[in-house]
């Protein structure tokens, strides 16, 4: 038995996720667990689909086990996303590789580039720090500093998925995990490409195919049929998220907050909050957003503080790695992973939230904001869906 951990969002899922399932597979895995975020994801958007049918569909499609990953940790930057993830899979101590895509391709060189990510952001602290006062993020101030030092790295960590497997690589390092890392090379359509080619096609673009142009048959090239006919159904019975749904509720929330719920947040620093309650004034979402971004505050960033604002996380609720792993579906082989990991899990893996929430008072925080992120999705969809169905949800467990 060899058990690899992939995190995800499968937003939707296409036909590059099931080509890095297949490579995972073909590299030895017998079982596979996902990590998957919820109904909220790391752009600071809604997923366009339930999370429970992402999953129930994740099941079918490769994956044995899916975990949901908390939704303060969905809203937060790469280093929190993939330190929260990392966690869950580590935490499961049954875990043997966690596989990820990457435009490089290759474990060492990810590995040297982190090495030389972080002495350079000691070394050159100065040099960075003097970029951002000129209004740049520091993602931005690092590149252009490696440009002068290391070209090649700083071409490694422009590319999204390379910059997000580093921080896999970094966590895998600062929490010791003995899960070993596997990278497969992503191939044709690149992230959040609005170019499809031999049957690839960002999750971005097709996204923008549902949500923008309601053309579910130019999707059906670039995901597998199981997912064309979920998404199908889940049109016609108004189940497709949108975040503009939300405009109305998160300008009321920003009309209605104090500077200091601002400054509660996370992301929140440098006198942002400021800022963002000086656009209390928007009349629309987009006037918000642009009203707040600059050249060092990224759109996805502000979406990510908006949402954070809307649910209700603070600060503190990133203090503290994941109390609980929610099960979201499995099938006979993720049973086989439960069942190893019963007696050597760091922390408990369930699927009834009110059970894990009695796991101590961290946990009842964690699923307190879980509950309110679903109540809150709900009102993204077409159709409104009844408040605290979280508690209520069933996990999909396949035993085809």
């Amino acid at each position: 038995m060899k058990i690899s951990g992939i995190i995800c969002e499968y937003n939707p899922f296409h036909n590059g996720h099931l080509y890095h399932i297949n490579e995972t597979r073909k590299n030895g895995a017998t079982h596979i667990v996902a990590v998957m975020s919820g109904n909220f994801v790391q752009r600071g958007d809604v997923a366009i689909m339930d999370k429970l049918e992402r999953a129930r569909l994740a099941v079918r499609s490769g994956a044995d086990l899916v975990i949901e990953l908390p939704v303060q940790y969905c809203l937060s930057s790469a280093e929190n996303f993939a330190a929260g993830a990392v966690y869950l899979l580590d935490s499961l101590g049954a875990v043997d590789e966690v596989s990820f895509g990457s435009e490089c391709g290759d474990v060492e060189k990810l590995r040297s580039a982190m090495d030389t990510v972080d002495l350079t952001a000691m070394v050159h602290s100065d040099d960075i720090r003097e970029i951002m006062e000129k209004g740049y993020t520091y993602p931005r101030a690092l590149t252009s500093v490696l440009k002068g030092t290391d070209p090649e790295v700083a071409e490694i960590i422009s590319e999204p998925n390379n910059l997000l497997a580093i921080e896999y690589l970094r966590a895998l390092k600062n929490m010791s995990c003995a899960m070993m890392p596997f990278t497969v090379k992503r191939i044709n359509s690149a992230h959040d490409s609005n170019i499809a080619e031999n049957g690839f096609a960002s999750a971005s673009l097709l996204r923008e195919m549902l949500e923008y142009d309601n053309d579910i048959a130019s999707i059906r090239e670039f995901t597998p049929q199981l997912w064309q006919d979920a998404i199908e159904a889940a049109v016609s019975k108004g189940e497709i998220a949108s975040l503009n749904r939300l405009e109305r509720v998160l300008l009321y929330k920003l009309r209605s907050c104090n500077v200091e719920e601002i400054k509660e947040i996370d992301d929140v620093a440098q006198g942002l909050e400021n800022r963002i309650y000086g656009a209390r004034m928007a009349g629309s979402l987009d006037e918000l957003l642009f009203t707040v971004k600059t050249k060092r505050y990224t759109m996805a960033r502000i979406r990510r503080i908006m949402l954070k604002l809307l649910i209700g996380v603070k600060k503190d609720d990133m203090s503290q790695l994941p109390p609980y792993g929610r099960i979201l579906a499995f099938n006979e082989r993720g049973r086989e992973i439960l069942a190893k990991a019963k007696n050597v899990a760091k922390i408990p893996y369930a699927a009834s939230l009110a059970k894990l929430s009695q796991v101590s008072d961290i946990a009842e925080r964690f699923v307190e904001l879980e509950i309110r992120a679903s109540d809150i999705y709900g009102l993204a969809l077409d159709t409104v869906t009844s408040a605290q169905k979280d508690y209520r949800a069933k996990i999909m467990i396949d035993m085809e």
